[in-house]
């Protein structure tokens, strides 16, 4: 019994490492067959580990994203609430940019299986949600902006830069030119 949860961590780390190159190289439509094969490891037992193409790309992701919800937690104390906000919404930008098939999972946000409840969007929404109070609170972002909105908005931009020669630096230009529609007229 003990070997078979051996084997079974084992064959999940190794569909985990397989299925991070695959979406890094062809984006979140990244082959379940071709990862299984790559693996080693049957259909089944890739979906047994992931039942959802939406649960592999949460696994894919979650320690990045695990990442940017802490660095929300730290930035929930800065002295600056849209300085804050910024860093934040440029992290996220920068990444969702630079991994291929984050914004498809973003995007998704799990609505293709309503079982799975912890999507990509939900938990960066979550983590990004005091960040948004606070620079609302202090009049630097119009109150009618949520951290849902702020994350659809950089889930499109990434969509939308995903093939530009450069992602990264127009994600960049247009998060900025977001913020700048977000701010209030003074």
């Amino acid at each position: 019994m003990t070997a078979q949860r051996a084997d079974a961590r084992r064959n999940y780390a190794r569909i985990l490492a397989v299925a991070e190159e695959e979406v890094a190289a062809r984006g979140a439509d990244a082959s379940l067959e071709q990862i299984a094969r790559t693996a080693g490891v049957g259909s089944a037992t890739v979906r047994r580990h992931f039942p959802t193409r939406p649960a592999l790309l949460e696994a894919v992701f979650r320690e990045r994203i695990e990442a940017l919800r802490v660095r929300a937690h730290e930035l929930t104390g800065a002295d600056d609430p849209r300085a804050a906000l910024l860093e934040w919404l440029s992290a996220l930008s920068a990444y969702a940019a630079s991994a291929r098939g984050l914004a498809e999972a973003m995007a998704s946000g799990g609505a293709a299986d309503p079982a799975y409840a912890g999507g990509c969007a939900t938990n960066l929404t979550e983590a990004l949600a005091p960040l948004v109070d606070r620079a609302a609170r202090a009049g630097t972002v119009t109150p009618e902006v949520t951290a849902t909105d702020l994350v659809t908005l950089v889930t499109g931009i990434a969509l939308a830069t995903e093939h530009h020669r450069t992602p990264a630096a127009e994600a960049d230009r247009l998060l900025s030119l977001t913020m700048a529609g977000i701010s209030p007229r003074g």
